[in-house]
């Protein structure tokens, strides 16, 4: 089966995910933007989700961490705990 790390960045609203986006595109670092502006509980640890398998997450979230290229910001992914930026750390 497989196995995934990832972390993210939860905000409420789409235009903050996206200026989020913006920062981390123009060199922001990921851990200290969600320790900064994520809603999650995963905040404290810079975003950081630990290992999961498929079905562990929302839909939404398994779709984009399941496919997406390791290492590379994906987003704003809307789920119904708001919007994510994401970033698969690891697959196997």
């Amino acid at each position: 089966m497989p196995r995934a790390s990832a972390r993210h960045i939860l905000v409420s609203s789409e235009s903050e995910c996206l200026d989020l986006k913006a920062k981390l595109e123009n060199g922001a670092e990921f851990e200290s933007l969600a320790k900064a502006h994520s809603t999650c509980p995963s905040s404290a640890k810079g975003g950081a989700l630990g290992e999961f398998g498929p079905g562990q997450m929302v839909k939404e979230f398994d779709q984009v961490v399941f496919s997406a290229p390791v290492g590379e910001v994906q987003g704003p992914v809307k789920t119904q705990f708001g919007y994510h930026l994401l970033e698969v750390t690891s697959r196997s």
